[in-house]
């Protein structure tokens, strides 16, 4: 018997018995399935966090203000006294390794340029920003700092603003107007889309930081040169905790802070933070991954249950096949492809229902999925050693039978 002739038997004997084939192969089918549940979420969520990151720029911590308390209690993130331009001048000169450093001080507002308005933040920049969040400009200029040390009405603005506001137009050079106060946009910006939380990172305008503190947000009452937020991007190769103590021992100083009280601020690393929840998903999918593995393993004991009772059920025609010729390597070969027939019949239909399953996740969730070929084709494989394994045993014993009693057998 050539392997042709086994396939052609082997699919012969499960469509005979079709419903207990299904039955049997659920195992396989939840495995496989759960397989490509893991990798597609998993995949999707490492790609996900490289965007972030390259989004946010390397070697960057960010500092805010921190919560104050009363009698034990948090007053909320940010309630302490805003950060000001003293710190951003403490952090850049008295930190090293700083390679760029910018204020980030945002509100919402409505702009409006002819007939159109949009509500969108605005942020208060210095002229560094971009650098420290290695974004670019597309169009158009970046700010300068004589932007900022003039407050001058000049505006960049994202690609979604930009097609909201102007449409189809060049925006550079255009005229709009933020809260009726006109600004000039100078230039547009590279496209990032959006952060694992829904947010749109090109519906924004940034404008200098001296300008939005004077005419747009406002002046805070005990901090007036307040810069909200600080992004300091280090030199490739800054080890980011030392760095992170060195701005904790400067702004303690800056800020005035007692010794043994609590900082009025908070140093921390967007990085390492999406790579934490990145670990946390990780093991989401390890557990997962002993989920199909356990699927996989019972899938496969019931395929060498089922196959012992084919074998039981058809020991006479096994006896007829030895008996015209059949050797016992040709009944081994049969019923191993057989079992693997079956295995990979139900890690089709687990493919399928798998990648059905990742994307209703992905839309429940929002989380994103990423399937590569190479998973499709890994869970493929594991069903078909599923079925050479578990269908060893049978197809060794259906070769052992002795032709003539095989053929007494009724």
């Amino acid at each position: 018997m050539t392997a042709l002739d086994c396939l052609r038997a082997a699919v012969a004997a499960i469509a005979t018995n079709f419903l207990r084939t299904v039955l049997t192969t659920l195992g396989i089918i939840i495995g496989v399935g759960s397989v490509i549940v893991m990798m597609a979420v998993g995949a999707g969520a490492r790609s996900e966090v490289e965007r972030q990151i390259a989004n946010l720029g390397s070697n960057l911590l960010v500092v805010n203000p921190s919560a104050r308390l009363f009698g034990g209690r948090s007053s909320g993130a940010g309630s302490n006294l805003p950060l000001s331009e003293d710190d951003v001048k403490a952090i850049e000169t008295k930190v090293p390794g700083v390679q760029a450093i910018s204020g980030q001080l945002w509100a919402s507002a409505t702009v409006v340029f002819g007939n159109a308005n949009f509500w969108t933040r605005i942020w208060g920049v210095h002229a560094s920003y971009l650098f420290a969040r290695s974004w670019s400009v597309e169009s158009g200029r970046d700010l300068t700092e004589q932007d900022v040390a003039g407050a001058r009405r000049v505006a960049l603005v994202g690609l979604t603003v930009a097609k909201k506001l102007f449409g189809d137009n060049d925006p550079v050079g255009e005229v709009f107007r933020i809260r009726n106060v006109p600004f000039t946009v100078i230039g547009t910006l590279t496209p990032k889309g959006q952060t694992s939380f829904g947010h749109d990172h090109d519906d924004a305008i940034f404008v200098p930081m001296t300008t939005a503190r004077t005419q747009l947000i406002g002046k805070h009452p005990l901090v007036p040169d307040q810069v909200g937020s600080i992004s300091v991007k280090f030199q490739e190769g800054a080890d980011l905790l030392d760095a992170q103590e060195e701005i904790e021992q400067v702004l303690r100083q800056s800020r005035r802070v007692p010794p043994g009280d609590d900082d009025t601020f908070v140093v921390g690393n967007p990085i390492e933070s999406m790579k934490a929840r990145t670990a946390a998903q990780t093991t989401l999918g390890w557990l997962l991954a002993a989920t199909a593995a356990i699927s996989l393993i019972v899938g496969g004991i019931g395929i060498m249950n089922i196959m012992l009772v084919s074998v039981t059920e058809r020991t006479r025609e096994i006896g007829l096949r030895m008996a015209v010729g059949a050797r016992r390597l040709d009944i081994m070969l049969q019923f191993l492809i057989e079992a693997t027939t079956l295995c990979v019949l139900g890690g089709l239909i687990g493919v399928v229902l798998g990648v059905a399953a990742a994307f209703v996740t992905a839309g429940i969730a929002e989380w994103p999925i990423l399937i590569p070929p190479q998973t499709i084709l890994l869970a493929l494989a594991a069903a078909a050693a599923v079925g050479i394994l578990f269908g060893f045993l049978p197809a060794r014993r259906a070769a052992l039978l002795s032709p003539i009693e095989a053929l007494r057998s009724e």
